[in-house]
């Protein structure tokens, strides 16, 4: 194999253990790219190029002593920096965090370690997750790898341009509204939020405590499916995991990788046919579901009455839990500290630290939580929103009673120029239409690559209900085999 770079996790993992590459070469060769062409991409905000290469000799060494790897030992990743690493910087891509080293690991980074993989730093995003084009960074935006003048998709641009441009073969990112999977769409790669409570927050940096799902990010649905068998199962650390085993999303992806769809039913979303999604990002997905139905699947138009709420009812229930969840970056424990010259009292310096500290976005969120928790308006904005999720939960419900998965467009247009949204945090905030509903319910939903439009990935997004992510493996490796690979232009030349 010329270039390790292209390769597939699986495929890595597979010439690592039986000795035809060494881990060291492959991260070598994934730090050399790094070098080579994030100056212009910039998926990395750290990158931790002496623990990577001691983390492969270990797996080397390993194997040479005769131990039994795992499928995905030696193989690198990259990791949002939201998540906390031992020892590495981990900023949450703002001020007030910037230059924090975590005294201990996420659960993610423990089981990340445990198989063996490769760290290679944190990648770039959106300000504490908030937003949806990773333009909201204190560091610096991400370009994405297909039009570097456009934008990589949010929260978690980092990751899925770092995964995209060929940095990294697999990442970490987290999902909150669709922070995995709309960069996923827009940058032609795969992106899966678990079930919610399937991946441990334990060591997430928390922005909604109710929503946040760290998952996998990759280039094809095995990848995934193998990093989610990594990461998933019960954390006793957190008390919103699920005391359950992982599904069998591996198994599942290697059967719909087989192209047969016989007896799958597929939900239509009717709300989400409408003149919301671009027309080439609709003509995308209906040939999308055209080539699952050749497979053998069978499509049922359903109903989901109360998902055109989701998105006012999202923008109450999260900046009310990260107003919440913030206000522990009070520059007393740990992080940056503005104004203590001795002369200030506490709330002086914690209100000068916050404000030099906080981004914009993050800012417009605090107040909004704050006052949809304040008093007199808790029960007319937080209270009702709380209502509208339960009744998007059972649109969720009814509709799984007459279909196996739901599809959808992933976003309703492609990456857009920087500077094109920025203005208007409503027209942001729409990224996230169609990805919003599954945080609300709590069910598992990954965006795979569509096809193009205006020569921009498109993403098709499979719903599953909770704790069926087998599911929507299987119709997405299936989709794999339909659709053509999509392959981002090289990173040279005019795209400089």
């Amino acid at each position: 194999m010329t270039d390790v770079t292209r390769a597939t996790a699986a495929e890595l993992g597979r010439l690592i253990g039986s000795g035809e590459v060494s881990a060291e070469e492959v991260t070598r060769a994934h730090l050399d790219r790094i070098a080579e062409v994030d100056d212009r991409v910039h998926a990395f905000l750290h990158v931790d190029a002496e623990g990577a290469i001691a983390a492969a000799r270990a797996v080397d060494a390993a194997r040479a002593r005769g131990e039994q790897l795992g499928p995905l030992a030696g193989v690198p990743i990259a990791i949002k920096d939201v998540i906390a690493t031992k020892g590495v910087p981990t900023t949450c891509a703002s001020k007030i965090l910037e230059g924090w080293r975590p005294p201990y690991d996420a659960t993610i980074m423990e089981r990340i370690h445990a198989a063996g993989m490769v760290m290679l730093g944190k990648t770039n995003m959106d300000e504490f997750a908030m937003g949806s084009s990773t333009e909201y960074s204190a560091y610096g935006v991400t370009r994405n790898p297909w039009d570097l003048d456009r934008i990589p998709g949010g929260s978690g641009g980092g990751s899925a341009a770092a995964v995209a441009a060929y940095e990294a073969p697999l990442a970490i990112g987290t999902d909150t509204g669709g922070s995995i999977r709309q960069p996923g769409a827009v940058t032609g790669t795969v992106g899966s939020k678990p079930t919610y409570g399937g991946t441990s927050r334990y060591g997430l940096v928390a922005f909604s405590s109710s929503l946040d799902t760290p998952g996998p990010v990759s280039r094809n649905v095995l990848d995934a499916a193998l990093l989610h068998e990594v990461i998933g199962g019960h954390d006793p650390r957190d008390s919103t995991s699920i005391p359950a085993p992982v599904p069998p999303v591996v198994e599942a992806a290697r059967r719909g990788a087989t192209g047969d769809l016989t007896g799958v039913r597929l939900g239509l979303v009717r709300e989400f046919t409408g003149e919301g999604a671009e027309p080439g990002v609709a003509a995308a997905v209906r040939d999308a579901i055209d080539a699952l139905v050749k497979l053998g699947a069978e499509v049922v138009e359903v109903s989901c009455p109360h998902f055109e709420y989701a998105l006012p009812a999202y923008y109450l229930i999260a900046p009310s839990e990260a107003s919440s969840n913030l206000a522990r970056f009070d520059s007393v424990r740990y992080g940056l500290r503005v104004g203590d010259d001795g002369q200030r009292s506490l709330e002086e310096v914690m209100s000068l630290t916050r404000e030099a500290g906080f981004g914009p976005e993050v800012k417009r969120r605090i107040i909004l939580g704050t006052y949809a928790l304040s008093a007199g308006y808790y029960d007319a904005y937080y209270g009702q929103a709380q209502k509208v999720r339960t009744l998007i939960t059972n649109d969720f419900k009814a509709a799984f009673e007459q279909v196996d998965v739901l599809v959808a467009p992933t976003t309703p247009f492609v990456a857009f120029p920087f500077g094109a949204r920025t203005s208007d945090p409503y027209q942001m905030y729409l990224a996230d239409l169609y990805t919003i509903p599954s945080n609300l319910y709590g069910g598992p939903a990954i965006s795979v690559p569509a096809g193009l439009s205006g020569g921009m990935p498109v993403g098709l997004q499979i719903m599953a209900p909770t704790m069926a992510d087998d599911r929507m493996y299987r119709v997405a490796a299936a989709c794999e085999t339909a659709i053509p690979t999509l392959t981002p232009p090289t990173l040279s030349g005019s795209n400089a």
